[in-house]
């Protein structure tokens, strides 16, 4: 009989019989790596100087209303040099009756946080709970469904003060068929060249198909919208499933989405490749142009990369899988059991030590 072994460890265990943890969403500085979910309404945050082998001591964010999780609602995380931000959107009533996107700052690892910053400069215009962040070039950015105006739209704003204030919200997209993908969460990254790129998924005349935009302006306007992929999937229903994007060193842009029951690969010329069937996909970008693709199938959460041309279970169950490059290695993390379970999908780069001589 065949034996399947599974490295996966769980990270951070259940914490009640009637609580769980829910939607890890991780970043990385290179010498720190953060990570950050919810359970009910409360946020946590904890931080890890050893690419995850070890985690400090769970920090905790009471939100004082409904935290919007579960189904990619949920906290977002950026690490920076000296600080720590995470956004959420909260409502008094939740439920999607009302919600602002709330920015929260660390400047002591988490031991002591700021009040929260609303992002959205219309109230409760992020009801819907599903919003993306990212940082780089000195910047944080976020993208989030907003219902300002009648139909969903693609909302915009930046932060370079490291998350203390933030600009005046900019529309980013809004779809001729009156509203995009009501229930499908943005997906936003900047490359090293200081591109914002916002990949989200449309609605237009019936089909849900995933859409891409950059800025290079720092977010002043964006570029007339671009359909990824070759086929279009007809669906009168939201599939509660955006994907997610990443930028390599070498400035590639590549994405990974659900069509149908299929998930593909694809750069930001529209290409695709298909995986295979699942749902809830991440990506990440490694060392030397390695590309790894994270998502959830019938068999349990699988992996594929560009340096393994073949897909390999991580675990036989586990949901909402996430993959980060540290900046050495290519992590995973997913729920599991109530609880947050990680893998090394990539070892750590070798220290490279000059010749005494």
């Amino acid at each position: 009989m065949l034996t399947l072994a599974f490295l996966a460890v769980m990270k951070f265990a259940q914490p009640a019989p009637d609580v769980k943890f829910q939607q890890p969403q991780v970043s990385s500085t290179g010498d720190r790596l953060g990570i950050t979910f919810g359970a009910g309404n409360d946020i946590f945050f904890a931080q890890s100087s050893s690419d995850g082998e070890s985690f400090s001591r769970l920090s905790r964010i009471e939100t004082g209303g409904k935290l919007a999780l579960g189904r990619h609602r949920g906290p977002r995380l950026v690490l920076l040099s000296k600080s720590a931000v995470i956004t959420a959107i909260v409502g008094a009533k939740g439920g999607g009756t009302d919600g602002d996107l709330l920015a929260w700052r660390t400047e002591d690892d988490g031991r002591t946080w700021s009040k929260p910053v609303r992002i959205n400069d219309v109230p409760d215009s992020a009801r819907e709970g599903l919003h993306a962040m990212a940082a780089g070039n000195g910047w944080i950015v976020a993208a989030w469904l907003d219902l300002r105006a009648k139909g969903m739209q693609l909302y915009f704003s930046k932060s370079e003060d490291g998350g203390l204030t933030w600009s005046k919200n900019r529309l980013v997209y809004e779809s001729p068929s009156g509203t995009i993908c009501q229930c499908c969460h943005p997906s936003i990254a900047v490359s090293p060249t200081g591109a914002i790129h916002i990949m989200w998924r449309n609605v237009l005349d019936g089909a849900r198909d995933m859409f891409y935009s950059r800025s290079t302006d720092g977010g002043l306007t964006f570029a007339p919208a671009r359909k990824l992929g070759r086929g279009t999937w007809l669906l009168n229903a939201c599939p509660m499933d955006g994907g997610d994007l990443a930028i390599s060193s070498g400035d590639e842009v590549f994405t990974v989405w659900r069509r149908e029951k299929t998930i593909f690969v694809s750069k930001s010329d529209g290409k695709e490749s298909d995986l295979g069937p699942g749902k809830d996909a991440a990506i990440a970008a490694g060392l030397n142009g390695s590309v790894y693709a994270v998502w959830s199938s019938p068999e349990g959460i699988q992996v594929r990369s560009t340096k393994v041309d073949q897909t390999r279970t991580l675990a036989p169950r586990g949901e909402y899988p996430r993959a980060i490059f540290t900046g050495r290695s290519v992590l995973a993390f997913w729920e599991q059991d109530g609880g947050i379970a990680m893998e090394t999908l990539e070892e750590p780069a070798p220290l490279v030590t000059k010749d005494p001589r």
